[in-house]
């Protein structure tokens, strides 16, 4: 099938999670034979910071206006069998006009931001990348979330077909390398700043270092207010590309998730640098939240904690027991979570479509620990 997406940035992973998400897809989607065209607007931000300028599996379009890229974005959805729109998609209403305008086979909205769209709605803030009338005009919509964000996505904003399509990892990518002493640490985490997650790592990683002096801490990631008062076991990079993030995870035994504020509250919002991490077979130590479950194990395939003692205790664990819940996470990740299995779900879901309901969500792959 030939398949255009709007979205965010795939030449760019500064500050952007959705750039690996897209690299690993697509190139799972191209090598079971689909052309794909991906149409992103040349930002300064991210032009400033990008690390591909072409894509060797799918068809690059960037522009610097949509009136300029209107025609060659019509012309591409002609005699397409598929148009998606994603999320923060800076000219996401207008690529969802053309799109639901278009004669296509399938019309998809992909969320990959549900918990920060549904909150806003909530504050009744504006939604940039949001029609006014809702995502009711959409064959499908998909949720990088699942559990009830499924149900607010048909009340809110009328949603016909809702599914999920969780976060996963291109095993070609990421996977298990040789220890860096870049990056050689007792816990490392990965993640630009943001308010609502600040908290969680203040208990979970800024406190265990000042009551573990003798251990060291790594943290990669842009826009943190004041990192010069942080203690000196720490060490910090602002920005770790991902060509670097398997030799960054596979540098420490134990690697640390903390989830927005806001896709917590939600539940079933696996990131995927939560499978990154897994697939290097490091152990991931993470904050709860409803739906973990679903993904890996606790206590055998990932370790929880709430509050610093916990983490304390995580990150103190013996390297042995650590390196065995990270094997049972990789195996875990390589079953379930990987691009090619995503692809084959969008594809299954684009041609088979359906309203997910429940909390346990069909690409979850339930624990199969024996």
């Amino acid at each position: 099938m030939k398949i255009v997406i709007f979205g965010l940035s795939v030449s760019s992973s500064w500050g952007n999670g959705h750039a690996t998400l897209w690299r690993g897809l697509l190139r799972a989607l191209n090598e079971q034979g689909h052309d794909i065209h991906f149409f992103e607007r040349d930002t300064p931000y991210y032009a400033r910071w990008r690390d591909v300028t072409s894509l060797p599996y799918a068809n690059l379009h960037l522009y610097s206006t949509w009136d300029e890229i209107q025609p060659s974005a019509r012309r591409a959805l002609t005699g397409a069998d598929i148009g998606v729109v994603t999320s923060y998609c800076p000219d996401g209403v207008a690529a969802c006009n053309l799109v639901l305008n278009s004669k296509l086979s399938r019309t998809v909205f992909y969320d990959m931001d549900t918990p920060v769209t549904l909150s806003r709605l909530e504050r009744g803030e504006p939604v940039a990348y949001i029609p006014t009338e809702g995502l009711g005009g959409f064959d499908l919509v998909l949720s990088y979330t699942g559990g009830h964000t499924l149900d607010l996505l048909r009340e809110k904003l009328g949603a016909r077909s809702v599914a999920t399509l969780y976060g996963w990892v291109d095993p070609a990518i990421h996977h298990r390398v040789e220890i860096s002493h870049w990056y050689q640490a007792d816990l490392s985490y990965l993640g630009t700043y943001s308010a609502d997650r600040q908290a969680a790592l203040e208990e979970l990683f800024f406190r265990p270092a000042r009551h573990l002096p003798a251990c060291q801490f790594v943290i990669g990631g842009a826009m943190y207010p004041n990192p010069e008062n942080w203690p000196n076991n720490i060490r910090h990079y602002h920005h770790v590309g991902p060509p670097e993030h398997c030799a960054f995870y596979s540098s420490s035994p134990l690697t640390l998730n903390v989830t927005r504020a806001s896709m917590a509250a939600m539940g079933y919002c696996p990131s995927g640098r939560f499978f990154e991490a897994a697939a290097t077979g490091t152990a991931v130590l993470s904050d709860w939240w409803e739906g973990l479950d679903t993904f890996f194990e606790p206590g055998e395939e990932i370790l929880i904690a709430a509050s610093t003692a916990e983490a304390i205790a995580a990150i103190t664990t013996d390297r042995g027991a650590l390196l065995r819940i990270g094997a049972r996470a990789k195996e875990r990740t390589l079953d379930c979570h990987t691009a090619e299995i995503r692809a084959r779900r969008f594809i299954d879901l684009i041609e088979n479509p359906v309203h997910e309901a429940g909390q346990v969500q069909a690409d979850a792959c339930v624990s199969h620990i024996t």
